[in-house]
């Protein structure tokens, strides 16, 4: 074991309660074990392994998330997000092959997006070119949750979205069932709402029949608010 997952590990042993564990393992539906300690209480340890333990390079940063990452409790998961999203500099495309195997093993919504919306979409930003070849792999591979982790890979981006991506990613995946995946679309479309509502008005238009339901709620959720679009 690593200094900092023994560092975090040690912390989080003595912050356990086993009254909460189960009942946080129930809301997130998982058989994996927790510790029973909320993010609040969290933060704490997690800023002392991130002072502690600074990466001193690509390699070191990415020993630590994985060390962070092999625990066996789900908090220890959250720490290795934490510590994995505080260190921006190495959100960069040699590091997508890290990220795509945390979003495999996460394959929950809670250990997913924030690898999608962080990580992933900091790498897209520092290179178009060189990562979305991968989102596009992604995108018709059978992994749901890499799909779902393309299509919410530009929410936080706002101007800088590329709007011709992101609704391709949204027709690729147009005529899932799958409730992430319906879900992602609708999300995807409705923060970038926000930036450009034409846009998104004009393509919840044109493909309302193919949308589900919920994808066209959520999508057209903030425009219906805002006045650019009418309930029906």
């Amino acid at each position: 074991m690593s200094d900092i997952a023994h560092f975090v590990r040690s912390e989080f042993e003595q912050l356990a309660d086993a009254n909460k564990a189960p009942q946080m393992a129930a809301y997130m539906k998982t058989e994996m074990p927790f510790y029973g300690i909320q993010k609040p209480d969290r933060r704490p340890v997690i800023r002392e392994a991130i002072r502690q333990f600074p990466p001193v390079d690509a390699a070191n940063y990415k020993k630590n998330v994985l060390s962070l990452w092999a625990g066996e409790h789900r908090e220890e998961k959250y720490a290795a997000l934490d510590y994995a999203d505080r260190f921006r500099k190495f959100h960069i495309p040699k590091m997508m092959p890290l990220f795509e195997r945390l979003i495999r093993e996460g394959a929950w919504w809670d250990l997913v997006d924030p690898v999608a919306t962080h990580m992933v979409s900091d790498a897209l930003l520092h290179d178009r070119d060189a990562v979305r070849p991968r989102l596009e792999k992604w995108l018709t591979g059978k992994n749901m949750w890499l799909r779902r982790s393309t299509i919410i890979s530009q929410m936080r981006l706002k101007d800088q979205t590329d709007h011709k991506a992101l609704f391709a990613d949204c027709l690729a995946c147009i005529d899932e069932t799958e409730f992430f995946i319906r879900k992602a679309i609708g999300w995807a479309l409705r923060e970038y709402s926000y930036v450009d509502s034409e846009r998104v008005k004009d393509f919840l238009t044109r493909h309302r029949e193919r949308l589900s339901g919920l994808s066209y709620r959520e999508g057209a959720k903030a425009l219906i608010r805002d006045g650019h679009m009418t309930k029906e």
